[in-house]
């Protein structure tokens, strides 16, 4: 699917301006289909829902239904919208906003009001209906060797460089940046900063030490580390990552220090006095947890350390969605699954001869560095555009970071750094 497109096509309903995507962009997303049964069963779960939830419905014609003093769900196309719901459950949902079937003021609160109340969105009863929809993740998308990852990878941070400076901070660090709760207006950059300078504490990084890196993005957590005196190996698999990582680490003045090799995690070779891993592990697929740590232990040298940060779900709603097939894998990352905690332990006891000696939390951190992303992204929209993202694409990631910003908000998702050594 073409992320971009240089013409849009827009339509008027309900009095609002909203996209209409041109089909041969994004194929399936003009016509959600027919199916009055579906519909009128999604119809009557959201109305349903909204009684018990703090949010409301606004109907085309202004009535509002639900609690008024919560976020609100605007409906603009409401047969699409409960068209799309009834057939592909949350990527219906997700596709709705995208094309326009609906609207809101407060995107984060409406997806934080369902988020809140995950399990009473739909009946227990009912439940089991996920299956009439949800046929998990495409086999080509499940990372079972390097090719199929480096195309997951293209998928998303091949998308452009520029892209992604225009909503990043100048270290150019895409995860959960770490803030100081005395200095609630710090920079973005001191606190992803601070984060980096965490990871490579619990990795135990200092001079003159070997460190490996799995996941470079664009280099600033190998430029921190050279910056201490280290000599860094770090790998990745986007190439376009790569060259931007290069030139920051020339600019930085210790690109002598840093090797960046487009390589697979699995194909990486020597002995390693540390190893660093900042948020890739979601990519990596659950059958393959125990390959990935099984790596990382036979790279370190004795008495080396690993320093991992990952995203990390609770383990009960990890066990019940594993094997769906969301809106998240359908648009922005293809073939991931983000652990739980007690996964990560139980696969390194399993597997390797480590275990996790330090842990610290910054979930809600993460609310806060995507708040200020989408805040970004939103205000140079302009400048995304000119880029040749059209109104879907727009939207589309607008709805991934307020998604996002909600999941970690409700504590739905956490993010942890692990300090990890040999038992």
């Amino acid at each position: 699917m073409s992320p971009s497109s240089r013409t849009t096509a827009t339509t008027v309903a309900g009095g609002r301006v909203v996209p209409r995507p041109a089909e041969g962009v994004w194929p399936g997303l003009q016509d959600p289909g027919e199916n009055r049964l579906r519909m009128t069963v999604a119809r009557g779960l959201v109305r349903s829902a909204v009684k018990r939830l703090p949010m409301h419905l606004v109907w085309p014609d202004g009535s509002v239904e639900g609690d008024p003093q919560g976020p609100g769900l605007r409906l603009i196309r409401p047969e699409a919208f409960f068209t799309r719901l009834g057939r592909h459950g949350l990527i219906g949902f997700g596709e709705g906003w995208m094309v326009g079937d609906w609207d809101s003021d407060d995107l984060v609160g409406v997806l934080r009001a369902m988020t809140d109340h995950i399990e009473e969105l739909v009946p227990r009863p009912l439940r089991n209906l996920r299956r009439l929809y949800d046929r998990g993740q495409p086999r080509e998308e499940v990372a079972a060797d390097a090719e199929v990852s480096q195309e997951n990878v293209h998928r998303h941070y091949d998308l452009s460089n520029d892209l992604f400076s225009l909503f990043l901070d100048e270290s150019m660090m895409y995860s959960a940046a770490w803030f100081d709760p005395e200095r609630p207006d710090e920079p973005l950059t001191d606190a992803q900063h601070r984060k980096i300078d965490g990871i490579l504490d619990l990795a135990g990084v200092r001079a003159g030490q070997h460190v490996l890196e799995i996941g470079t993005g664009w280099g600033e957590a190998a430029i921190r580390a050279a910056q201490r005196g280290a000599r860094v190996t770090t790998l990745t698999l986007s190439v376009e990552q790569a060259e931007l990582a290069r030139a920051r680490a020339e600019s930085a003045g210790v690109s002598d220090r840093i090797t960046i090799d487009v390589r697979d995690y699995r194909e990486a070779t020597g002995s390693y006095d540390a190893v660093i891993s900042v948020e890739m592990i979601e990519a990596v697929g659950e059958r393959f947890w125990p390959e990935y740590f099984r790596t990382v232990d036979q790279l370190l040298a004795p008495g080396g350390r690993f320093g991992l940060q990952s995203i990390t779900m609770p383990h009960h709603r990890l066990e019940a969605t594993k094997s769906s097939y969301t809106w998240i894998h359908k648009y922005v990352f293809p073939g991931g699954l983000i652990p739980s905690l007690e996964a990560i332990d139980d696969t390194l006891a399993r597997h390797t001869s480590m275990h996790v000696v330090d842990r610290r939390s910054i979930g809600l951190d993460y609310a806060e560095t995507l708040r200020r992303w989408r805040e970004t992204f939103l205000a140079r929209e302009p400048e995304v555009r000119a880029l040749g993202f059209d109104e879907t694409f727009v939207r589309m990631w607008d709805f991934y970071l307020a998604y996002s910003e909600a999941g970690f908000a409700s504590r739905y998702l956490d993010d942890y750094q692990l300090g990890i050594a040999r038992r």
